[in-house]
């Protein structure tokens, strides 16, 4: 139950960041969230929602992995892993805070459903 709430949250995390990243970047509220200037949102926008779309397909999988129940947790561990790499990826890149918002929740959770 709980490794199924943490996955939940995990997958509302990235269906937040893809709306950010493909429709809400180039306003006050995205900028905001990435700590972006007016120019720089507006050339990289694109950019952003493709960043933004790849977000989507990690949230997708981990609610398919939900969504297929106790069959479904190799599907889950896999796209937990994906998130866990690309926290820690974007971290090292591009921002620590990816680190805390990214790559911790999935850990969690990924925790959560080994131990389970």
């Amino acid at each position: 139950m709980l490794a199924t709430i943490l996955v939940a949250v995990v997958a509302a995390i990235h269906l937040y960041i893809l709306v950010l990243e493909m429709f809400l970047w180039n306003t006050p509220t995205g900028r905001k969230a990435f700590n972006l200037s007016e120019d720089f949102a507006r050339e990289t926008r694109v950019l952003a929602a493709n960043q933004g779309l790849y977000n989507g397909f990690l949230a997708a999988g981990l609610l398919w992995g939900l969504w297929l129940g106790e069959s479904g947790v190799p599907v889950t561990l896999f796209f937990l892993t994906c998130v866990l790499i690309a926290g820690v990826f974007g971290a090292v890149t591009a921002s620590r805070k990816i680190l805390y918002v990214q790559a911790l929740p999935a850990l969690v959770a990924l925790i959560a459903l080994l131990v389970r």
